[in-house]
């Protein structure tokens, strides 16, 4: 599938269901797009998502689900403040480690972010104190 909003290459996965009021269209499948990290609703996902496609960092599994939810929220952090950190504590819990992660993306080239990375990876650190 292809991004809607800048063409890129995405990756689908499927939604935790403690996380599915989050998808986009609350759906239980969604994907991230390797190049802008926006996230949209999908049809359908294999059951082994390919997360390293968007970068050889991000986490796998369900942390990488949660991850991208957050990914794809981070735009508008002031209004979607509840919604980012329950997505963030679950990857957490999950086992990823979200602010090492988003430190490593802001420093790929491959990625041109729909939200500055650096910025809100700062404003998220405080958040989640």
């Amino acid at each position: 599938m292809v991004c809607e909003a800048c063409g890129g290459d995405t990756v689908a996965f499927a939604v935790p269901a403690d996380l599915r009021e989050y998808a986009p269209e609350s759906s239980a499948h969604a994907a991230i797009c390797s190049t802008c990290l926006r996230t949209h609703a999908v049809s359908d996902a294999p059951a082994e998502p390919t997360f390293e496609a968007v970068h050889e960092s991000f986490p796998s599994g369900e942390a990488g689900a949660a991850f991208a939810l957050a990914l794809g929220l981070l735009d508008s952090l002031a209004l979607r403040r509840d919604a980012i950190d329950d997505c963030c504590s679950y990857a957490e819990r999950a086992g990823a480690d979200v602010l090492l992660t988003l430190d490593r993306l802001a420093g790929a080239d491959s990625l041109d972010s729909h939200f500055d990375i650096e910025r809100r990876r700062h404003q998220l650190a405080e958040m989640l104190r």
